[in-house]
């Protein structure tokens, strides 16, 4: 790859190949082929400041938190609970009480729909969530309507991608009991109006959690702000490791809540008669928890505020923007996805190509991106295909790289003209 031909000014402030030197596995072959990585919605590289930090825990601190006296579990409890404060100051949360660790956004959303949703739902209330949801806000409602009678409601969405409002306000009625809101389509790459949607659900003393999964690493979040009951996101989509996230919920709620599993530290005492249960966030984070992992989301999120969420999401637009129209340029291509507002991802189809298809020649020369339903089926049916390819971006990602992909494209077309 040599001279660009996608067009991508430069953004003020973000030195993009000085940012690529802290991704180690970005500087490897694919099929002998620079890696073009375009799989961030799916989930990102890790920067070094993340890869140490984890590995630091591993050689120095390695130990159980909260109920060590010595000084390795008091110094892995300190950071433990430092990573809670971190997350609560990069959401905009008011006390890092209101910030509970979880293994993913998936389990967060289980946590609420168990724990605070369930006590409240009666047969015949609803549920209400939109069309372009991602599989994990979709099957925990629907089991939880299926065990209480309740009824699962659908927003639905316009052929651009874009929540259709009107039909949302006359969906909402004295029934609803929660609403649950992706703030960024991971298919489609709609940014919602979460805040106004908030808004006129709070208006109906309905209660909103909004899915952050796709919006965390691409814009600034403030839940106060947007004054929403829950927000749930996790560490691997906004450059931290697997197999951790976080829940936002406002104190009362969590204050009110069932706990979520039985163990150690979510307890004050036990006895043969009874427990008495700990307070939150700690109510919620049963058995010993991921200690590396929180230390490597901490990480992760110092790693954007060094750089700058702003100027993260103003390199990233460019770069969709770029994307779009060169991609644009290929016969054949039709986007799924056209919203006004987006973030980060780009779907399309080609025609007469099976996504699948286009995914492996992709692969071959290099360029990795996500081929099939994206876990958001319902999304592929509103728009009458099974698959989509989805190329999504990141702050390290180049004009270069999309040069590639739409190169990678034109040789897809070929095979298959």
């Amino acid at each position: 790859m040599t001279t660009s031909t996608a067009t991508v000014a430069g953004t003020a402030g973000l030195d993009v190949e000085r940012v690529r030197r802290d991704f180690p596995a970005l500087h490897q072959e694919a099929h002998g082929r620079p890696l073009v990585y375009l799989d961030h919605a799916a989930t990102t590289q890790k920067p070094l400041q993340v890869i140490v930090a984890v590995r630091t825990f591993y050689e120095k601190d390695c130990s159980n938190v909260h109920r060590g006296v010595h000084l390795l579990s008091q110094r892995a409890t300190v950071a433990y609970e430092n990573a809670r404060t971190t997350i609560k100051s990069h959401l905009g949360a008011a006390d890092s009480r209101e910030i509970v660790f979880t293994r993913s956004t998936t389990e967060g959303i289980n946590l609420v729909a168990s724990s605070f949703v369930r006590p409240r739902l009666e047969p015949g209330d609803e549920i209400l969530i939109s069309a372009m949801e991602h599989h994990s806000n979709i099957v925990p409602w629907q089991m939880l309507c299926e065990e209480r009678g309740a009824h699962l409601k659908v927003i639905p969405i316009d052929d651009d991608g874009d929540i259709i409002l009107d039909e949302y306000e006359s969906l909402l009625s004295d029934r609803t009991k929660i609403v649950a809101i992706v703030h960024v389509s991971n298919a489609l790459g709609t940014v919602n109006p979460v805040h106004e949607m908030i808004e006129t659900a709070h208006a109906r003393d309905v209660p909103v959690l909004v899915d952050g999964a796709q919006a965390v690493p691409h814009r600034a979040v403030d839940v106060q702000e947007l004054d929403c009951d829950f927000y749930v996101f996790s560490a691997h989509k906004v450059y931290g490791p697997t197999g951790i996230g976080a829940l936002y919920g406002k104190r009362r709620h969590l204050l009110e809540m069932v706990p979520y599993q039985g163990g150690g530290d979510m307890i004050l005492s036990v006895t043969f008669e009874g427990t008495q249960y700990n307070e939150p966030p700690h109510r919620f984070e049963a058995g010993t928890p991921n200690i590396e992992g929180a230390i490597g989301l901490a990480a992760a999120l110092d790693y954007i505020h060094t750089i700058g969420i702003d100027t993260i999401a103003a390199h990233e637009a460019e770069l969709l923007d770029a994307a779009t129209e060169a991609v644009l340029t290929i016969p054949g291509i039709r986007l799924i996805g056209t919203a006004q507002h987006k973030a980060s991802a780009l779907g399309f189809v080609m025609q007469g190509v099976h996504p699948h298809d286009i995914g492996t020649i992709l692969d071959s020369e290099g360029v990795a991106v996500r081929a099939g339903h994206h876990c958001a089926q319902p999304v592929m049916a509103r728009y009458g295909v099974s698959a989509t390819v989805r190329a999504s971006f990141g702050l390290y990602n180049t004009a270069q790289e999309i040069d590639a992909l739409v190169a990678g494209l034109s040789k897809v077309r070929e095979v298959f003209s």
